[in-house]
C-alpha cells in the first residue's frame, strides 16, 4: 500500500530524540516501584506568587481582556518591561520600538531566524545549549555552527577559535548567560568582546537572558544591553518563566535593536495573535512589584544548591557551586560517559539527570541536575548516591 503521508524534509533533519531513551528507562524503573527523584526537569516546582495569580484571576474576569491582543504586546506591558530594565539594569528602552511581547521567550527565539535568515545562512551558537537555537535555524533553512563551551575557557566561547571565514558568513550569534546547562556566568568584559566581534563581522548578537534573576551569594548578573554598542548589534530575550515561576503562563519579551525586533514582529504578526491580555496584566504586576518574591525564590534555591553541591563534594564528585541558574553541571566519574552515568543513576538510585551530550557534543563528560525538587528530596538523592557509589 502506498504511504499517504510523508513528513517535510526539515522534520527529517531534526536530531534523534535522545531523551526518549531516558523516558523509556524512567518508566521501566518506575514500574518496578522505585521512587523517582527527577533532577532533570528545568521547570520550577515552586508556585507562582499569589499576588500575580490574583491579578490574573481579576483580569480573566474582565471581558475587556477576552478579545484579540495587540500583536506587539499590550502597551502597558511593554512600558512595564522598559521600567523593569531601567530599574534592574540601568538600561533605557523605548517601549514602542525596542520592546516586543512574546508568548514565552522560546517562541520568540524559534521565530527569529524566519525574520533574519535566508536559506543556507549560517548562525553561530554556543554548545552545549538550548536546542531551540538550532531548531529555529533549521526551520528557517539556515545552518548551525556550534561554538564549544569548554571548562578551560570558563564555559565562555573563544572568539579566536572561530574561523574568520565562517564568521564572515554568519548572520547571527546565539548565546546565553547565565548559561543553561553549564550554569556559567559572563561579565561585562565578555559582553564587550561579543559586541566587538559581532560588529567586526556584521553579525546579529542574540542573547538569551532567561536566568539573570536566579542568582546567589549577592551576585547580580548583567544584561548584555548594559555594555556600549550592544543595542546597535543585537537583541536580548528575557522571560517571566523562571523569574516568577510562570513557565506554564507563556510570557516573555525581546528588547534591543529596533530593526531586528521589527523583523521578528512582522513574522509574529503573520503567525500568532499575541499573548493573552490577562496574562500581560499579571506580568505587569510581577515586573512592577518590589521583587521580594524573586529574592525569596532565590533563597530557597540557594539552600537547595548548598545541600546538593555540598553533598556531592563530600562524596568526591567534581562539581562547583553555581553562581546563577537553577542548574548544577556535574562532571561524570572517570571512565564513564554522560549517558552511561545518567543510566547508572536512574537504574541504581532512581535519580533522573540530563546527559550533557544530549545538549551538544561539548557537553560529553557532564550531566545536568536541576534544583527543582524540595531540599528533603535533595538530601534523599545524596543518601542514595552514597549507597550506590
Amino acid at each position: 500500500m502506498t504511504q499517504f503521508f510523508e513528513p517535510a524534509e526539515r522534520l527529517k533533519q531534526i536530531p534523534p530524540y535522545l531523551f526518549k531513551e531516558i523516558d523509556a528507562k524512567k518508566a521501566e524503573v518506575k514500574a518496578r516501584g522505585v521512587d523517582i527523584i527527577d533532577l532533570g526537569v528545568g521547570d520550577p516546582d515552586l508556585p507562582t506568587p499569589a499576588f500575580i495569580v490574583e491579578k490574573m484571576q481579576a483580569a480573566v474576569a474582565d471581558p475587556g481582556t477576552h478579545r484579540y491582543p495587540a500583536y506587539s504586546g499590550m502597551k502597558g506591558f511593554r512600558e512595564a518591561v522598559a521600567r523593569w530594565y531601567q530599574k534592574r539594569f540601568g538600561v533605557e528602552l523605548d517601549p514602542e520600538t525596542e520592546v516586543i511581547t512574546l508568548i514565552g521567550s522560546k517562541e520568540g527565539i524559534a521565530h527569529l531566524p524566519l525574520g533574519i535568515n535566508n536559506p543556507e545562512d549560517i548562525n553561530l551558537m554556543t554548545s552545549p545549549g538550548y536546542p531551540v537555537y538550532q531548531m529555529g535555524s533549521l526551520f528557517a533553512g539556515a545552518y548551525s555552527h556550534m561554538v564549544p563551551l569548554l571548562r578551560e575557557n570558563a564555559f565562555l566561547p573563544d572568539f579566536h577559535d572561530i574561523d574568520p571565514l565562517t564568521a564572515r558568513d554568519a548572520k547571527a550569534f546565539f548565546f546565553n548567560y547565565p548559561n543553561n546547562p553549564t550554569a556559567a556566568v559572563a561579565d561585562k568584559e565578555f559582553f564587550t568582546r561579543m559586541v566587538d566581534f559581532c560588529r567586526e563581522y556584521q553579525i546579529i548578537a542574540v542573547h538569551d537572558a532567561a536566568y539573570t534573576e536566579l542568582a546567589y551569594d549577592g551576585y547580580n548578573p548583567p544584561s548584555f544591553l548594559e555594555v556600549p554598542g550592544a543595542r546597535e548589534v543585537g537583541i536580548e530575550f528575557h522571560s517571566l518563566s523562571k523569574t516568577y515561576n510562570m513557565t506554564g503562563w507563556r510570557l516573555g519579551m525581546a528588547v534591543g535593536n529596533k530593526d531586528v525586533l521589527a523583523a521578528l514582529g512582522k513574522i509574529k504578526s503573520n503567525i500568532d495573535s499575541g499573548a493573552f491580555d490577562a496574562i500581560q496584566l499579571a506580568g505587569i504586576a510581577a515586573l512592577d512589584s518590589d521583587q521580594s518574591c524573586v529574592r525569596e525564590n532565590c533563597a530557597i534555591l540557594q539552600e537547595r544548591r548548598d545541600i546538593l553541591v555540598g553533598g556531592l563534594k563530600k562524596l568526591g564528585y567534581d562539581v562547583e557551586f553555581p553562581r546563577a541558574t537553577f542548574y548544577v553541571w556535574l562532571a561524570v566519574p572517570p571512565g564513564m560517559t554522560s549517558m552511561g552515568f545518567t543510566t547508572h543513576l536512574l537504574e541504581k538510585a532512581g535519580i533522573v539527570t540530563i546527559p550533557g551530550m544530549g545538549l551538544g557534543a561539548p557537553g560529553e563528560g557532564y550531566v545536568r541536575l536541576a534544583l527543582t525538587v524540595p531540599k528533603e528530596r535533595m538530601q534523599e538523592a545524596l543518601t542514595r548516591l552514597e549507597k550506590v557509589g
